[in-house]
Formats: C-alpha cells, sequence, structure tokens
C-alpha cells in the first residue's frame, strides 16, 4: 500500500467498506458499478492499492474507504510479454509460479506469489507454445484428455514457464471455473461479513 493510503488508515480506522461497486473482468480490465474504468491514473492507483483479507476477499485501499472487488474469474489476470515471462494485471511481475490449472473451457489458471490468476484469453497461443505433453508440444488429443479429466485431477500436461531468463515446469491440474475460489483461496464476489 501507497504511504498516503496509510496515513488515511490511521487517521480514519473504522470507515465502513463498500460491495459491489468495484469488479474486474477476464481481461483485467477494472469497473465502476458496470461502467469501465479507463483513466490511467486512477487504474494505476487501483493496481497499486490491490490486495486481499484473510477470507481471500480482494479489495482496492481507497485511502480509508477499502472496496472491495467481484472477479469474473480470479482476483489477478496474466499477461504474456515478449520476454516470455508473465505480468500481472497490475504490473507485478511473477517470479514464483506454484501451479497451473486448465479449467473445462481450455482456460488456465495459475497459483502465484501474488495469489491466484487467470491467463488473459488473448494469450491462449502463447500458453498453447508451453504446454506439454508426455513427448513434448502437446497434441490435440492430449488436450482433449486433460479436459475430460474431473475437476480437481492432475493430468499429463506441464506447462513451461520463462522465470528470470529460466525456464520452469508446472504440473497442470484439472480444475474447473466455479470450483476454483475454494480450491485456490479466493472470493469471486465478496459479501459483507464478519471481517468486512
Amino acid at each position: 500500500m501507497e504511504d498516503w493510503v496509510l496515513r488515511a488508515l490511521a487517521k480514519w480506522p473504522d470507515v465502513p467498506a463498500l460491495f459491489g461497486w468495484l469488479s474486474l473482468d477476464r481481461r483485467g480490465r477494472w469497473y465502476v458499478r458496470g461502467e469501465p474504468i479507463s483513466r490511467p491514473q486512477i487504474i494505476d492507483t487501483i493496481g497499486r492499492n490491490y490486495a486481499a483479507d484473510e477470507q481471500g476477499r480482494w479489495y482496492f485501499q481507497n485511502g480509508p474507504q477499502r472496496g472491495y472487488v467481484s472477479c469474473e474469474t480470479a482476483p489477478l489476470v496474466l499477461l504474456a510479454q515478449p520476454d516470455g515471462s508473465l505480468r500481472t494485471h497490475n504490473g507485478l511481475l511473477v517470479r514464483e509460479p506454484r501451479l497451473a490449472c486448465l479449467d473445462e473451457e481450455g482456460s488456465l489458471l495459475i497459483v502465484t506469489e501474488h495469489g491466484p490468476a487467470a491467463l488473459d484469453a488473448s494469450d491462449l497461443d502463447w500458453a498453447l507454445s508451453r504446454l506439454r505433453g508426455v513427448d513434448g508440444a502437446v497434441t490435440e488429443d492430449e488436450l482433449q484428455g486433460a479436459l475430460d479429466q474431473a475437476s480437481g485431477e492432475p493430468t499429463a500436461l506441464t506447462l513451461v514457464l520463462s522465470v528470470d531468463a529460466d525456464e520452469l515446469t508446472l504440473p497442470v491440474k484439472r480444475l474447473d471455473l466455479a470450483a476454483a475460489p475454494a480450491e485456490l483461496g479466493y472470493v469471486r464476489d465478496p459479501q459483507p461479513g464478519a471481517a468486512g
């Protein structure tokens, strides 16, 4: 969090949180009450002050007020970079990916040191070029076999990522999108509660 946010929190610690105002779509675009936020300064401020509480509810800390975020898929969206690395939609470089999950539609979720993240759909070719089957590049049959597996099951696929000029191989698990929040520890649509 930025210093101005921390100072505001210290001065006004009991400002009620907002729910249902902010959302993040599967492409990493922010919305306020259904209207897209397009101003770069606002997007940057949200990105620098975006975090999760102990219940896995993601929020934007706007000075003393916390605005909880509804996520279309995951609380972070990953964008492939020209060098093969990944960055979150709010600019954080991924250095410690832990697990890749393939949902029922063939989309990828990746657990990172920053939190659970969905790979941007525009990076499908990037992902396919890095998926590996038993004998190298993934085949259509291997991909279909992984998609046909039950949610929660490991697949025979791996995902090769570039991390700090090294290659890292992650196991790929099959995981339905509806099961992802409970399995990966986040809340897709935060609601007021005891810690709100």
